[in-house]
Parts: C-alpha cells; structure tokens; sequence
C-alpha cells in the first residue's frame, strides 16, 4: 500500500493530494517487465483524471474507473461516460459515473461491468487503485458502502483471476479506513485461487 494516493496525477498536472500516480508507474513497469497488456482499475469515489490521462492515447493499459459523477464531483472535468480513449487507445478507457448516494447493490453491478471488460481486453495483471472513500460515512464523498461490503469487493476482484496489486488511493473516515482496506484485502485472499 502506498500514501499519499496518486491518480490525480498527470505528465503535467497534480491535484487532490497526488504528486506521483503510483496506479500508473505500476502499470508501465509491469508493461516493461514483458506483460503486453495490463488494465488498471479504479474504485476510489473520485475519479482517476491523471491515471486516464496518462493511458487515454495507448492500447496496452486498459483503464476503467468506477466513481461519483464529474457533473457534482470532483475532479469535474474528466470522468464522463463517453470517454472511450482516443488514437490507438480508443475502446480502451471505460468510466462508469454513478449518482451520489449510491448503494453497494447498484456500485458492485459497475464494478462487474468493469470487470467484464478488462476480461475481454485481455489484461495479464491489474493494479486497483483502492479509495475507500466510497465508505457511507467517509466526509468528502457520496456512495453508500458499508464496512462488510469491502469483504466483496475483495471477492470480486480475485474472481477476476488475474495477478493483482493494490495501490492505496482516497478514504477519509479515519476510524474506518484501515478496517475497509483490511477487509478487501482480506475478501481477496479469502478468494484468490
């Protein structure tokens, strides 16, 4: 796990607590490293701007991101839906926004919908950029997760069956945060083959 988080951080820009985007740098090793393709997926409730901006142009990193919706929350500008990737990249960048006030039941079918297109691109490894600010009580975010739920989460993304790393991103509600990182953490080694 690393702090500070990182996906807000672009070639030329920084914002939101982020100087280094270590989703990123993990990904473009783990390119070096001979992997042809990784996908990089983001469940912080913010929305990855730096880490999608870095890959929007490239076929081989596939970036999907699940957060609150840019019309109401930050970063504002990146994020939306029809942001599909560009050049050789387009068809490999794949936002899904949600409302604030989203529910587990409503944020895990996008986090399968990601899931399922990171399969289908073909990704030999994925790095998750983990924000548990998608906590119901974190302070400066809007879905509605309760602790359990990260046990799912973790889950989900071993089911994926692909080498994982996890990349510490956004949560806020200080008493909890290190409860819901530890339960995905927990969730994927209790599923991971």
């Amino acid at each position: 796990m690393t702090r500070p988080p990182g996906h807000h951080a672009g070639h030329d820009f920084f914002g939101g607590y982020c100087f280094v985007n270590n989703a990123a740098v993990a990904a473009q090793v783990l390119r070096d490293a001979g992997l042809a393709k990784v996908a990089v997926l983001d469940i912080d409730y913010h929305h990855g701007n730096g880490t999608q901006a870095l890959f929007y142009e490239r076929a081989d990193v596939f970036f999907a991101s699940v957060h609150g919706d840019p019309h109401t929350e930050y970063p504002y500008y990146l994020g939306h839906a029809d942001e599909r990737g560009a050049g050789a990249g387009a068809g490999c960048n794949l936002n899904l926004p949600l409302p604030r006030g989203t529910g587990f039941a409503r944020w895990r079918e996008a986090l399968h919908s990601a899931l399922q297109a990171i399969s289908a691109f073909g990704a030999q490894a994925l790095v998750v950029s983990l924000g548990v600010d998608t906590f119901a009580g974190d302070p400066i975010a809007g879905f509605t997760l309760a602790s359990e739920d990260y046990l799912r989460v973790g889950e989900d993304l071993a089911a994926a069956g692909l080498p994982t790393l996890f990349v510490f991103e956004g949560g806020y509600a200080v008493d909890e945060v290190g409860v819901n990182a530890v339960n995905v953490l927990e969730g994927f080694a209790q599923r991971a083959p």
